[in-house]
């Protein structure tokens, strides 16, 4: 038994587990991107201005998923739209902007998904440059408000004759007025 552990099931674990070494590649990518994060983010702020039109440009041709997955970055997201990703780190490469290069290049060799940090941060600073536009509600109409005013003085008044009446008295009244209120109104 001693000899099948030591010598026997390594080996098996070795052919079946492929994403072992890809994984420590990974991390290591990942740990040496944070060493580089003080450098990319000086540069970002020196080509901000140059970057923007650019960045919007391909945020406008991409997909649906990859807006989403820019105003809220999550490794779920990063899973889940893996290809489409890579494709947007690419198009950053293709103007330049920092720190994609080396994010582009460990998602090439190890997928998007196993170097999240990286890409998660390089998703936050483009998000940056995109606009979030907010719904702004239009202003009541005139005719809204006489409808919530009308609806407020039925409802007053119908507390006063709950205040005021009981017993059967009160239904009659509340289905008289209801009744008047359906005919007149």
């Amino acid at each position: 038994m001693g000899y099948w552990k030591e010598k026997v099931l390594p080996k098996i674990k070795k052919v079946f587990d492929k994403t072992g070494p890809k994984k420590a590649a990974a991390a290591e990518a990942c740990k040496s991107f944070d060493e580089s994060k003080d450098q990319i983010h000086k540069e970002f702020e020196e080509k901000k201005t140059v970057l923007q039109p650019k960045v919007i440009e391909i945020y406008e041709a991409s997909s649906a998923e990859i807006k989403t997955f820019i105003k809220e970055p999550k490794e779920a997201g990063l899973k889940k739209n893996s290809v489409a990703v890579h494709k947007f780190i690419e198009e950053l490469v293709k103007i330049e902007f920092p720190g994609s290069k080396p994010v582009c290049e460990a998602s090439s060799k190890f997928g998007p998904a196993l170097v999240p940090g990286p890409v998660i941060f390089i998703f936050e600073k483009v998000s940056t440059f995109i606009v979030t536009e907010e719904k702004v509600e239009p202003p009541p109409e005139a005719a809204k408000t006489e409808e919530n005013r009308q609806s407020l003085d039925k409802f007053e008044y119908s507390n006063f004759l709950e205040s005021k009446l009981c017993g059967k008295v009160k239904k009659k009244i509340v289905i008289c007025y209801s009744l008047f209120s359906l005919l007149f109104l």
